[in-house]
């Protein structure tokens, strides 16, 4: 048997890449692969089995059969080097290393590491024939920094298992109560709060919103503290615009509560500045949300023609997007309808044949699948 050891920086629950990590393990074995996952920190919880790499033994895992080891890249890390350093053929899946620039006046420390990830995978050109992206935009940079193979394989995402989570009845009551009794339209963004995410502009083009079209509406901020500086200067940014009763931040929720705000949001709306792919833009879709966002990066590839995509974050722009959608009720069914279609076009049986297709290749041309 072929085995495919994957290996990333963190496996942690209720995360994109250590979801996406579990369901190419869950891949890789319907296909007769095997594997483990190794990571250099595995949070409890995480969404499925794995060592740590202070106890895996990569000699005892390369004698055992042939090997292919996958590194997922998204930030610097000693586990780079690691990876670089293991037996045998290797590849990456590369999930976006966000900008430096963007972190550097909020936390300095986690610029250093990002640079020290943008370094690691240019250098990992050299020691990793095959390279995955979550989508074209990631490839381009993969092509930039001289990798010779890739393939563009989106992020594994159930979408069907998202829209069957049944909504925490308790959420789903207290934010029923919320709007009947002040009415007003739910505007939704999920994210951990940091700040190339631009929640603040999220919280300006509220402000607009509020004083152009709805004087009641609201903005829910879902995610945990990603920068504290960042989050606090948001709260801070809310009571000066004496928004505190407008803006909820809930913090990181369960996917039971997740989809009891996902149920009654009005409209699901981004400005994040940078994006590799954009699971939420998914999630909203999945629960029949409409989606407005700001169109950087990898967020119109995402969205396709599944949202009202703008061409600047302002928030004018932003408010009057929210304002057409929230009262074309017409506009509003079509891209629900859009939104179903698109989930077909990124679910999981495309990404998972995307995904069966680029391992078998690289197999071959590592000379492991005939053996």
């Amino acid at each position: 048997m072929v085995a495919v050891h994957q290996v990333l920086p963190v496996f942690a629950p209720r995360d994109a890449i250590g979801n996406h990590t579990a369901a190419v393990r869950r891949c890789l074995r319907s296909m007769g692969i095997g594997g483990e996952i190794i990571a250099g920190e595995v949070v409890p919880g995480a969404p499925d089995a794995a060592q740590t790499v202070r106890r895996a033994r990569p000699s005892r895992l390369a004698a055992e059969e042939p090997v292919l080891w996958l590194y997922h890249a998204s930030t610097g890390s000693p586990v780079a080097e690691w990876f670089a350093e293991l037996p045998g053929p290797k590849a990456i899946d590369y999930h976006n290393i966000t900008p430096a620039d963007a972190l550097e006046p909020w936390e300095p420390h986690v610029a250093v590491e990002l640079r020290h990830g943008r370094r690691q995978l240019a250098s990992l050109t050299g020691v990793a024939r095959w390279a995955l992206a979550d989508s074209a935009y990631n490839e381009a940079e993969l092509v930039a920094l001289g990798y010779e193979w890739t393939a563009v394989v989106p992020i594994l995402l159930d979408t069907a298992q998202l829209a069957a989570v049944e909504p925490d009845p308790t959420a789903v009551a207290e934010l029923k109560a919320r709007k009947a009794s002040t009415g007003g339209a739910d505007l939704l963004f999920v994210s951990r709060l940091l700040p190339h995410k631009r929640q603040d502009d999220l919280v300006k083009a509220l402000a607009a919103y509020r004083l152009g079209f709805d004087p009641a509406a609201r903005l829910t901020l879902v995610g945990g503290v990603g920068s504290a500086r960042y989050a606090d200067a948001l709260g801070d940014f809310v009571a000066d615009l004496g928004l505190q009763r407008a803006v909820t931040f809930a913090g990181s929720v369960p996917p039971a509560q997740l989809a009891a705000y996902f149920q009654l949001a009005d409209v699901y709306v981004s400005a994040s500045a940078h994006e590799g792919f954009g699971v939420p833009l998914l999630e909203a879709m999945a629960h029949d949300v409409p989606v407005v966002a700001y169109g950087s990066t990898a967020v119109p590839e995402t969205v396709g023609d599944a949202g009202v995509l703008v061409a600047s974050s302002s928030p004018e722009v932003l408010a009057a997007a929210v304002h057409r959608v929230v009262c074309d009720s017409a506009l509003r069914d079509s891209l629900v309808a859009r939104g179903r279609r698109r989930l077909q076009s990124l679910g999981l049986p495309v990404s998972t044949a995307a995904l069966r297709a680029a391992v078998t290749s690289i197999l071959d041309a590592a000379g492991l699948a005939a053996r």
